[in-house]
C-alpha cells in the first residue's frame, strides 16, 4: 500500500512538474511589431534596421557588398558611420498578404528594397561556407557559388526595448542574429547565441 501510495505521489509530481515548465519552452504569446514612432509595422511599408543605444553593437544601417566567391553584392553588412541610414527593408508574414501586419514570433520573410540586377532575389537568406560564421546575405544558391543556403525561418523577437530577429532550423533549434567585424568594409551579420543586434524599426515612407 506504502509502495502504491508513494507511486502515486511520484506520478503526480512528475504531472506537476511538467504540466507547470511545459509553457517555459515557448517565448511569448505573438504581438505587433511596433516602429520607432511607435505605430504597428505594415507589410506594405519600408524600413530602416537601425541599432539600439546600448545595444552590444554600434554603427548605422544596412547596406551589400561583394564578399568571399559571390560576384555580386549579396553580403548584408552593418555600416560602422551611425549616421548612415543604409536600405530600407521590407517585412511580411509568411502565407499573409503584403499589406497585413508583422508580429513577433511568427515566420516571415525579409528583404532588401533595393536588389542589384545580379541577385536572383532580394529575400534574406542564411549562407554557410568558409567564413567563420553562418552570416545572412541576400539571393539563392546560384548566387552563391561554393556555398550553401541554410533551411529555416526568420523571426522577430521582442528585445529589452528593442527587438532582435532569431533564425531557426527547427521549432526549438534557433539563433539570434548578431553583427561580427572581420575587418571587411561593415559588421556581417551573422548567427549568435549570446551577442544578438538590437534594433528598432525606422519609417524609409
Amino acid at each position: 500500500m506504502e509502495s502504491a501510495l508513494s507511486s502515486s505521489l511520484s506520478l503526480c509530481f512528475l504531472l506537476f512538474a511538467f504540466t507547470t515548465n511545459f509553457p517555459l519552452a515557448f517565448s511569448g504569446a505573438p504581438e505587433k511589431v511596433t516602429d520607432s514612432q511607435g505605430r504597428p509595422i505594415s507589410g506594405a511599408g519600408k524600413y530602416y534596421i537601425s541599432h539600439v543605444n546600448g545595444g552590444p553593437t554600434g554603427g548605422g544601417g544596412l547596406f551589400l557588398a561583394q564578399t568571399g566567391n559571390s560576384k555580386c553584392q549579396v553580403t548584408i553588412l552593418q555600416d560602422y558611420y551611425d549616421g548612415h541610414r543604409g536600405l530600407a527593408v521590407k517585412l511580411s508574414t509568411q502565407g499573409a498578404g503584403s499589406g497585413g501586419g508583422v508580429l513577433t514570433e511568427t515566420p516571415l520573410d525579409v528583404a532588401v528594397d533595393f536588389k542589384p540586377s545580379c541577385a536572383s532575389s532580394s529575400k534574406w537568406v542564411v549562407v554557410a561556407d568558409n567564413f567563420s560564421q553562418k552570416w545572412v546575405g541576400i539571393g539563392g544558391a546560384s548566387d552563391h557559388p561554393g556555398a550553401k543556403i541554410i533551411t529555416g525561418t526568420l523571426k522577430i523577437e521582442k528585445y529589452n526595448e528593442g527587438y532582435k530577429f532569431v533564425f531557426c532550423v527547427s521549432t526549438t533549434t534557433c539563433s539570434d542574429i548578431g553583427t561580427f567585424d572581420d575587418g571587411e568594409t561593415g559588421k556581417r551579420l551573422i548567427l549568435t547565441n549570446n551577442a544578438p543586434f538590437k534594433i528598432a524599426f525606422v519609417s524609409a515612407s
